[in-house]
């Protein structure tokens, strides 16, 4: 019943306090290595692979060896320091060292020169600034996993005993609902700089929600490639992206943005049915999709397979009622976003100002 924290459960991870990893360890465990028990309001820093996540313990935990988490003495407060190691992240990750992958030591951590007022109620006040943007970012999230969480329950209640004793005079093969968008060439050639074109992969995809994070990408091409290279044309709002190879099956709702395909992601546009049960559905049908894996090194499923899988096809007026109150929900989640997203620019231009 101890928390296990990895580097793993960082990258994903889009708030401030961490309750638990994918993993937890006994009390055997903890006592058979070199792991210690972090108190409350540890601040975590990943020191490999990669460096600079950081989250703050909100309660007793252990890392394992990808970590070189910082306990705030008495006269340093816990927010401060968070976001202190936030702005130091990338000075930090110049100091890395290793062929393999780059990694900072603990030697290293602890000759790290910071600035900080000696005053902690100086250090409470700035903390404090930054805290009220993360706080409305951390509510928004909170109201959009509720939306969702409703979302699922509904579609559970209004279709899933339909789905669960499919009747095939009610169904049709996914193929026959919807045309593919993808890009099935070689990967494009990348642009050196940060566009307006990103390329949505595998990470993007991943997390929870239905409105891709576009702060995940980190591949981008320029104007000329976008709009000559990908051959199938690009992804329209309300298309279904899944990711094909790696973490099989992780789908969003294409709203709102400019974004390429990668060669791992398949776009599923809507042929009449509507875009948000479809996504709903193949939400709902996850894990069946991810038993397409043909891949013994890498997982991986062909969109020629997952095509032939059988969609339960209810009454007009039942899908035209779900998708009008799922549809308002998926607005309501896309605005929260978009909130969220000018919330983190703003708290990202201040940061250094701040801690200048």
């Amino acid at each position: 019943d101890i928390s296990w924290i990895t580097p793993k459960d960082l990258s994903t991870f889009n708030g401030r306090f961490i309750t638990r990893g994918e993993r937890n360890i006994t009390e055997i465990g903890l006592n058979s290595c070199s792991t210690r028990l972090l108190p409350l309001n540890s601040v975590l820093f990943s020191s490999r692979a990669p460096i600079g996540y950081v989250a703050i313990a909100a309660k007793e935990m252990c890392t394992n060896q990808g970590f070189k988490s910082v306990i705030p003495n008495s006269d340093t407060d816990y927010m401060f320091l968070y976001y202190l190691l936030k702005f130091n992240k990338g000075n930090i990750e110049n100091m890395g060292s290793g062929t393999t992958f780059k990694e900072v030591s603990g030697n290293t951590m602890k000759s790290i020169k910071v600035y900080i007022p000696v005053d902690i109620e100086e250090q409470r006040k700035i903390a404090s600034i930054l805290s009220a943007l993360d706080d409305k970012i951390e509510l928004n999230n909170r109201i959009n996993e509720n939306l969702e969480s409703q979302a699922q329950a509904i579609f559970k209640s209004w279709f899933g005993a339909d789905i669960e004793n499919l009747n095939p005079s009610n169904c049709k093969s996914l193929g026959e609902l919807v045309t593919s968008v993808d890009n099935r060439g070689k990967t494009p050639p990348l642009s050196n700089e940060k566009t307006e074109y990103p390329i949505i992969d595998v990470r993007a995809l991943s997390g929870s929600g239905r409105i891709i994070n576009f702060s995940n990408c980190t591949k981008y091409v320029e104007e000329e490639t976008y709009n000559n290279w990908f051959r199938n044309g690009h992804p329209k709002d309300y298309d279904i992206l899944i990711s094909t190879v790696g973490s099989l099956a992780e789908m969003k709702i294409y709203l709102g943005n400019i974004g390429c395909i990668a060669q791992n992601v398949v776009g599923f546009r809507s042929k009449g049915l509507s875009p948000i049960y479809l996504y709903q559905y193949l939400n709902y049908i996850r894990k069946e999709l991810v038993s397409y894996n043909i891949g013994s090194v890498q997982p991986s499923i062909k969109v020629t397979h997952i095509i032939k899988h059988p969609i339960f096809i209810p009454e007009n007026d039942k899908i035209e009622k779900f998708d009008m109150l799922i549809k308002d929900y998926t607005l309501k989640i896309y605005n929260n976003c978009c909130e969220n997203k000018r919330l983190v620019e703003l708290r990202d231009t201040l940061l250094p100002k701040l801690m200048n």
